[in-house]
């Protein structure tokens, strides 16, 4: 397949780490919330391989924040998200999906809460800011939306917790899961998050001071010799065996939170107002018409840059996969399908085609691992 560069631009914007990450020998970007997010640095398998062993560093600042504060930012927050936030804590994040009026997905973000009347929420790729800011002109909220100066960088695998330890000591691991804090570094403050996209442990650093978050950067690869440390970003394999689950990838404004196994995340029982509530009440009586799933399939490579369609043996549609990689673990093509009903069952097969060649695969629960 034939490579082509991406055209930087304004619009198409930088972070701070990309003059580091372009030394380091970033070769691939992809464009995340109009930014670049590196997408590979050399080998993707060796990568992965050397995530789940060691410690990597991560220009993740694609991942946006959206502020929202004053007298009604809860009731805004809660507006947008089918996650009871009614008893949500100073100092921890949230996984919230945020949907529309007809419960479609908008976004599936973590939102933190920083005061009774100031959040953030760390967004996947889409524009919930003019969401956000679209129903608080619709329902004459008293608060502030805007796009703070955050760009985070992410530490994760298994050494991270001693790499953060060298550098900010040993209060920080005992920080709780999806807890953050506040800690000091070259005369700057850092919220610093127990969390990251993959499931090897390790933290994300939401930095707004610029000067110091490059020196905390080069600081972490100084300091990170001695445990293997290398640059690196979200991981396909590792995403996909874990089902982390990708906003415009696995799932978008056509797939509601129930479909794509988001149950946990959808409070119908309590008195919470919420865009979609009603709607969403209507699909769980209804019954679901589909559901993501994973699959596994008999081949040895796939390059999923569109869904494409899983037939049964009788070659009737049953479902699309929406993304997929050959896995180490398993010698075998991995990925996340939409499944329709009535063949979201653990027994199903199916069969695919990949270039032009024909692979049979099956349906599986997921995660994977």
């Amino acid at each position: 397949m034939k490579n082509y560069f991406i055209a930087k631009s304004r619009r198409l914007r930088s972070t701070p780490y990309t003059s580091r990450i372009e030394k380091q020998g970033v070769t691939a970007y992809s464009i995340y919330n109009h930014m670049l997010l590196p997408a590979a640095f050399g080998s993707l398998e060796d990568s992965y391989h050397h995530l789940k062993e060691h410690v990597q560093i991560w220009d993740v600042a694609g991942e946006r924040q959206v502020e929202i504060s004053g007298k009604d930012s809860a009731k805004l927050v809660q507006l947008m998200t089918c996650r009871d936030l009614s008893k949500s804590k100073i100092g921890r994040c949230y996984y919230c999906p945020i949907i529309d009026d007809n419960a479609g997905m908008i976004n599936d973000p973590v939102i933190l809460k920083l005061q009774e009347d100031r959040w953030w929420i760390s967004i996947a790729d889409s524009d919930v800011i003019l969401f956000a800011k679209g129903l608080a002109i619709g329902n004459n909220l008293n608060v502030k939306i805007f796009e703070p100066n955050v760009d985070i960088m992410a530490v994760q695998g298994p050494k991270s917790f001693k790499l953060m330890e060298k550098i900010f000591g040993e209060k920080i691991t005992k920080m709780k899961f999806f807890g953050f804090d506040y800690f000091n570094f070259d005369g700057a403050k850092h919220l610093i998050a127990r969390s990251g996209w993959s499931k090897q442990g390790g933290y994300e650093i939401y930095v707004e001071n610029t000067k110091s978050g490059l020196a905390l950067y080069d600081k972490l690869f100084e300091e990170g010799k001695e445990l293997n440390v290398k640059p690196g970003c979200p991981n396909l394999i590792e995403r996909i065996e874990s089902a982390l689950l990708s906003y415009g990838n696995d799932m978008d404004n056509d797939d509601n939170p129930l479909e794509c196994g988001l149950d946990k995340y959808v409070s119908l029982d309590t008195e919470i107002n919420f865009l979609g509530k009603d709607k969403l009440k209507q699909i769980k009586k209804n019954g679901l018409i589909k559901k993501l799933m994973g699959v596994i399939i008999e081949a040895k490579e796939i390059n999923v840059s569109k869904s494409i369609e899983l037939l049964d043996k009788d070659n009737l549609k049953i479902g699309e996969l929406r993304s997929g990689v050959y896995s180490p673990h398993f010698k075998k093509v991995i990925g996340i399908a939409m499944i329709n009903k009535p063949y979201y069952n653990l027994s199903q097969t199916f069969k695919i085609s990949i270039n032009g060649t024909i692979f049979e695969g099956k349906v599986c629960d997921l995660p994977f691992i």
